[in-house]
């Protein structure tokens, strides 16, 4: 079983973290990181910093210009990634980003390093599933899962070309816009995902504007995972390199929420 399917496994849904790497510093995210599973995620989306993030609203947007204000690099994220894999040898590690960063050198060379790295999995927001042969055969032929992304226009029609050549789980950006603004109403959620189960056996996790413990807990009744990013970046912004046990005891919140949303009443 791979780290990922091990993560969706677990008898309550899975907690899926982001940050950005690099954001406050290189050096200051591997702390992060390890508060972020001190906190109890299950799964660790880390963000490639990228000039033009088209998809995130503003905290990511930020964080992304801290992090390339302070000279990030590729390099940089590989490091973090495999010391990541060092400490954690079974929390699933996925690389969320842009195109741009993760072609620049070819996929082939991408794929290879990510999987010599210990990463489990990439995000890649602006490649569509018509243009998978940019990415997609060259992470596969590594191991990586390519996980994609569902919105709520991915219509019936479109959806096998979304699930085409996708694994590790999908992830389902429950409201139409960029992230960190908005939250979608449950019942639109819960649709959502009977809709995407309808279409596949991969977990289904629910993302963009999830904050509360209660939203989370909401979340976690009727999807396999519940992401969270920017009410994490945000802390990350307002305590830079002293971030770490804000984000355990937020993080925390959160799994404990979750942990307890499918015991009856």
């Amino acid at each position: 079983m791979t780290r990922l399917a091990a993560a969706f496994a677990k008898p309550h849904a899975a907690l899926v973290a982001f940050v950005t790497a690099g954001d406050p510093t290189p050096a200051a995210t591997p702390a992060i990181l390890d508060a972020l599973v001190a906190g109890g995620a299950d799964v660790i989306e880390l963000g490639m910093p990228f000039t033009d993030p088209m998809a995130d609203g503003p905290a990511i947007q930020a964080a992304n210009i801290r992090s390339l204000g302070v000279g990030t690099t590729t390099a940089d994220i590989l490091s973090i990634a495999s010391g990541f894999r060092d400490r954690h040898p079974d929390v699933p590690l996925v690389l969320m980003g842009y195109a741009n960063p993760m072609l620049r050198r070819g996929p082939e060379w991408f794929a290879s390093a990510i999987a010599e790295a210990g990463v489990d999995g990439v995000i890649c927001v602006d490649v569509p599933p018509e243009e998978d042969d940019a990415l997609g055969p060259a992470l596969r032929a590594a191991g990586i899962d390519l996980i994609r992304l569902a919105t709520p226009t991915t219509d019936v029609a479109r959806l096998p070309a979304v699930l085409e050549g996708a694994s590790g789980f999908v992830y389902y950006v429950s409201v139409a816009g960029i992230t960190g603004l908005q939250q979608a109403a449950q019942a639109s959620i819960e649709d959502a995902v009977r809709h995407l189960k309808a279409g596949t056996d991969l977990p289904i996790a629910v993302g963009f504007g999830v904050r509360t413990p209660d939203q989370a807990a909401a979340i976690a009744r009727v999807a396999d995972g519940v992401v969270v990013g920017s009410a994490i970046v945000e802390i990350v912004a307002q305590h830079g390199s002293a971030a770490a046990p804000h984000v355990t005891d937020y993080v925390r919140s959160l799994k404990d929420a979750i942990e307890t949303s499918r015991i009856p009443a």
